[in-house]
């Protein structure tokens, strides 16, 4: 993917040489793909867990000390910023779209499945409203994101409202993209108010849903 940014870091992160980042003239092997499919995902983890705690212009050096690497690392792996930005979005999205069929086919019910699934994305919701302002931004590399992930997240979600549904559990006919939305607006408006517990008004949400007795 071509980007018009620049390298990650600053606070001379930039000062890697050409062999560091595997440049033409490295003749090193390339990782073996399960050994690169972890390494990745470790960093991947660490700079969204950085992205939350101090937003997505944060050092890269906090990065690489989270995943335990040199920057030189993360630099090989993710040449910009906006690379790294797009990789921990599509990152998340996959790691929630996995764990619906992996909470249904493990949890004592499909209602327990969706429960779990929904504390789950708002935990990625928090991540994605640290990203929002370059999200936003004109670069049209990001622009591809959210139809991602509505294309991915959206038929999960509706998998496991189709499953508590089914069991009785639930009331049918809930939309999952509404469920979803409503979602993100009752964490979006908390602000940076203490006494709004957007978890605590998502669980009685899910709540409403069950089916009376």
């Amino acid at each position: 993917m071509a980007h018009r940014h620049g390298h990650i870091g600053g606070e001379g992160d930039s000062a890697v040489s050409g062999s560091e980042r595997g440049g033409a003239g490295s003749a090193a092997p390339r990782p073996k793909r399960a050994d690169a499919r972890r390494n990745e995902k470790t960093l991947l983890d660490a700079a969204a867990a950085v992205f939350v705690a101090s937003g997505v212009e944060a050092p890269i050096r906090h990065i690489a000390a989270e995943a335990g690497v040199g920057t030189a690392t993360i630099y090989r792996h993710f040449p910009t910023r906006a690379d790294l930005i797009v990789a921990v979005y599509r990152h998340q999205v996959e790691a929630l779209a996995e764990a619906g069929p992996a909470l249904l086919a493990a949890g004592a019910t499909p209602y327990a499945a969706l429960g779990q699934w929904i504390d789950r994305f708002m935990d990625f919701v928090v991540t994605k409203q640290g990203l929002a302002a370059v999200l936003q931004s004109d670069d049209p590399c990001y622009d591809p994101l959210h139809s991602y992930f509505l294309e991915r997240l959206v038929p999960v979600c509706a998998q496991l409202l189709d499953a508590a549904a089914e069991s009785g559990e639930i009331r049918p006919g809930m939309d999952a993209y509404a469920l979803m939305r409503g979602v993100g607006g009752l964490c979006a408006g908390a602000g940076n108010n203490p006494r709004y517990d957007a978890r605590q008004l998502v669980e009685t949400l899910i709540a409403g849903l069950r089916r009376a007795d």
